[in-house]
C-alpha cells in the first residue's frame, strides 16, 4: 500500500471515530431531556389532579398515630399528653383509629376557628375527627412510595362491568 493513501486515509478515519464519539455522547443529554421534559409535563399533570382532588375534599394524612375518633373529648385525650397503654386502650374500644402517612381521606367538614375536621376514611363506617395538622391539601407518599387517589384507596369505587342476565335468559321463572 503507497505511504500517501495511507496518510490520506488517517484524517477521515479520524474525523469518522470523533463524529462517532460526538454523536454517543450527544444521545446521553438528549435522552435526559426528553425524560425531562416528559416527568415535568406529566407531573405537572399530575399536580392539577391533584389540586382538583384537593378542591373535592380529599386530604392526605401527614402522621402515623390514632390521631382520628368518633368524639371531640376523645381527639383531645388522644391528642394530650396520653401514655401508651391509653392510647392502645382507646383503640381497643374503637375510641381512637390509627391514621398512616399517605392515605387520603375525604374530608366531610371542617372548623378552621378550633383546627378540627371530620374526615370519612375507607374502611371505616364512621366519620371521624381529626386535627387539621394531621392532613394536607398536597399529595404524600405512603409507605410504598405511592401516592393514593380515592379510587385506589376505595373512597370511590372503580368503575366496574356488571355482567346481567334477565330471568328468562337464566331459565329462571318468576314466583307465582
Amino acid at each position: 500500500m503507497n505511504l500517501n493513501c495511507i496518510t490520506a486515509l488517517v484524517p477521515k478515519l479520524s474525523r469518522s471515530v470523533h463524529l462517532r464519539s460526538y454523536q454517543k455522547v450527544m444521545k446521553g443529554p438528549t435522552i435526559l431531556s426528553v425524560a425531562a421534559a416528559v416527568i415535568g409535563l406529566t407531573s405537572a399533570g399530575f399536580t392539577a389532579n391533584y389540586d382538583d382532588l384537593a378542591a373535592k375534599g380529599f386530604r392526605w394524612v401527614t402522621a402515623d398515630g390514632p390521631y382520628a375518633c368518633p368524639s371531640r373529648d376523645d381527639l383531645r385525650q388522644i391528642t394530650k399528653n396520653c401514655t401508651e397503654e391509653t392510647q392502645l386502650q382507646m383503640i381497643k374500644q374503637h375510641r381512637a383509629y390509627y391514621l398512616i402517612r399517605g392515605d387520603i381521606v375525604k374530608l366531610v367538614r371542617e372548623d378552621a376557628a378550633s383546627g378540627i375536621s371530620l374526615i370519612r376514611v375507607p374502611g371505616i363506617a364512621v366519620d371521624l375527627l381529626t386535627l387539621n395538622k394531621f392532613l394536607s391539601r398536597r399529595p404524600i407518599k405512603n409507605a410504598f412510595g405511592i401516592v393514593e387517589t380515592p379510587e385506589t384507596s376505595g373512597l370511590i369505587p372503580a368503575e366496574t362491568t356488571w355482567i346481567t342476565e334477565s330471568r328468562e335468559q337464566s331459565g329462571a321463572m318468576a314466583a307465582p
